[in-house]
């Protein structure tokens, strides 16, 4: 069992979590982020530390945890993308004015992002919340490359969930403080994995005109 986490913090989404990472262990976490790629509300600020936590306490390893939630994510995504896909702009937009706690605006918003940034958006929006679930929807309704759409998925959510997870692995019973600086984090997130990006290109565009002088020479 998990110790040390009192009644009130957890409660609700994060009692369900707990309950089924300790029940399915990794199999639960990607289970449990699958469900948050499909209905935005549920928080993977909530439930990516408590799996870390919940690594940290022994109920199963911390590369078991980042591998199944990462798996969950690319199940939830490709089944948001294939509703994008079968169901169309149209529908989609309806059931979304239908479900609870979702906006259409925000829909529609992901949909432009989207449209302007394309596979940028794809990458980027797996580390923003609401939209590393919403973004899947537009990807399927234009009929992105799966390969890409699947690649750029892996990718974005393999950083955001291990970095999360890892926060609630090393923050122990003080996992619920990586929530209350989600917004900060995210920045943080995205803004080192700009700076490697950067770094990689000018290391390229480095080897790329050292190989050229030694060609001309």
């Amino acid at each position: 069992m998990l110790i040390a986490a009192s009644d009130s913090t957890l409660s609700g989404v994060a009692a369900w979590a707990v309950s089924l990472m300790e029940t399915l262990g990794g199999v639960g976490a990607g289970i449990a982020i699958a469900l948050e790629n499909l209905f935005p509300p549920l928080p993977s600020e909530i439930i990516l530390p408590l799996a870390g936590f919940t690594a940290s306490q022994g109920n199963m390893g911390l590369a078991e945890a980042i591998i199944w939630t990462t798996i969950g994510s690319l199940v939830g995504a490709f089944a948001l993308y294939g509703l994008g896909a079968w169901l169309g702009r149209e529908r989609l937009i309806k059931i979304a004015d239908w479900m609870p706690l979702v906006k259409v605006s925000e829909v529609e918003s992901a949909e432009k992002w989207f449209g302007k940034h394309g596979k940028k958006a794809i990458f980027f929006g797996r580390m923003l919340p609401i939209f590393r679930s919403l973004i899947s929807i537009p990807a399927g309704v234009e009929r992105m490359s799966i390969v890409w759409f699947g690649a750029l998925t892996l990718a974005g959510s393999l950083i955001w969930n291990t970095v999360f997870i890892l926060a609630g692995f090393y923050l122990g019973e003080n996992w619920h403080i990586v929530e209350e600086y989600a917004d900060i984090l995210k920045y943080i997130v995205i803004a080192g994995v700009v700076i490697a990006l950067a770094v990689w290109i000018v290391y390229r565009v480095r080897a790329a005109r050292r190989e050229g002088t030694g060609t001309d020479g």
